[in-house]
């Protein structure tokens, strides 16, 4: 089944809108996704007429909440195919629960001399708090590289590992070179020395099918606003014996069954994990992009992105080759829906800003990816991103307007 793209855009009511006179060709989804009016409206029904805080309440709409907020998880639950409703942890996003992953980690599973094992393509999310818990702990950081097609260097992999290797923490998806990691082959590595596999999920989830226990993996971390969903909420899964026994990364209200000045007894998962009021509407609003997206099919949603990348690649190498540098690799097979490209002589910034004013909205600069960029030699880069939504002739619109600015640049 090919998606229907047509009908697909016309549940997004910002589609509509146009850019500096132009239709809005949004290219801009690594960053964050458009939303369907059927996540807006869930929204706006719950706080409309179901509205009340949860797991607090005997009332009728506390009631009403916390089923809803329930069902969410268990809809996310069947999202990612995990085993229990109790491996849901609702956070703020995928860089809250990655933090959460870390602390819970290093405090009870690294100790002075340890190993934590991360890739040079990753994210800020899924760098800084294994840094800066690593120092905490005395642990020692590892980095894996890429090749110049931008995949990784498996074999270094398998040089870096070791008896004290405690985590492999990497992107199931890069954010800025589409490189899709070979998890599998790391998770086959990891139980050599029974190290936790951590994946940031954020490029992933919301753009392939997902099973965590067919990944094998041990915790997985994705944000909502990337999948459809609304901003301010995110999952963190993780295998609930794991998760049982890692200290919860925040305290407060709504994570405790008892407390006395001298003893604090701790709620089972999943409420151990979520301290204060949640993001209830979040929840719920991720729940129905969920559903939208398992009513399209997720082997739909990569399968045309896979599409929109080849097709990009062919027309930027047809139209452009000796005027542009893509970075990553060039096998649609192994690339997400992204592809990230500078302009040969021209800053980037300065091409995400013409592109706009013909309505195009790409991504500027180094993504929250640094060390990254550092290791390119790159001080930025514009990416192209693509989603349910986008089609061949937006791609198509966008090349054509990246000749013109080639042609205005050559003339002067």
């Amino acid at each position: 089944m090919a998606l229907n793209v047509d009908g697909i855009r016309k549940d997004f009511p910002i589609l509509s809108r146009k850019i500096n006179g132009n239709p809005l060709v949004y290219f801009d989804n690594a960053a964050s996704t458009l939303k369907p009016v059927q996540v807006i409206e869930s929204i706006s029904r719950f706080y409309g007429m179901h509205y009340a805080n949860v797991h607090r309440g005997v009332h009728t709409l506390s009631q009403e909440a916390s089923d809803m907020y329930e069902e969410a998880r268990a809809t996310i639950r069947k999202f990612i195919s995990a085993r229990s409703d109790r491996e849901i942890i609702f956070t703020m996003n995928a860089t809250e629960a990655l933090n959460a992953i870390a602390y819970g980690i290093c405090q009870r599973y690294v100790g002075r001399g340890d190993e934590i094992i991360l890739t040079v393509m990753e994210h800020h999310s899924n760098m800084l708090p294994w840094i800066r818990y690593a120092r905490e702990r005395e642990a020692r950081i590892k980095y894996v590289d890429i090749k110049e097609n931008g995949v990784l260097k498996y074999d270094m992999l398998n040089d870096l590992i070791s008896e004290r290797t405690r985590v492999i923490a990497l992107t199931h998806v890069s954010n800025v070179l589409g490189t899709i990691n070979d998890i599998s082959y790391v998770v086959k590595l990891a139980r050599e020395v029974d190290a936790f596999v951590v994946v940031d999920g954020a490029q992933s989830v919301p753009h392939m099918p997902i099973n965590v226990y067919s990944l094998d993996i041990d915790f997985l971390a994705f944000s909502g606003h990337k999948m459809l969903g609304p901003t301010g909420i995110g999952v963190l899964w993780g295998r609930e014996d794991i998760l049982s026994e890692m200290p919860p990364f925040k305290l407060g209200g709504g994570i405790v069954k008892e407390v006395a000045l001298d003893k604090v007894k701790l709620e089972d998962l999943p409420l151990k994990m979520e301290a204060g009021t949640p993001n209830i509407a979040g929840a719920i609003g991720l729940a129905e992009a969920a559903k939208y997206l398992m009513n399209i099919g997720m082997e739909n949603v990569i399968e045309h992105e896979k599409q929109l990348v080849k097709y990009t690649l062919r027309l930027m190498h047809d139209e452009l080759e000796d005027y542009i540098e893509i970075y990553g690799p060039l096998d649609p097979e192994i690339r997400s829906g992204i592809v990230t490209f500078n302009l040969k002589g021209v800053n980037p910034h300065a091409v995400g800003a013409i592109l706009d004013s013909y309505g195009i909205a790409v991504r500027t600069g180094m993504h929250c990816a640094h060390p990254l960029h550092q290791k390119l030699n790159l001080k930025g880069t514009v990416r192209a991103s693509y989603y349910i939504y986008n089609t061949s002739e937006e791609i198509e619109y966008m090349v054509n307007t990246l000749k013109e600015i080639v042609k205005e640049v050559s003339h002067t």
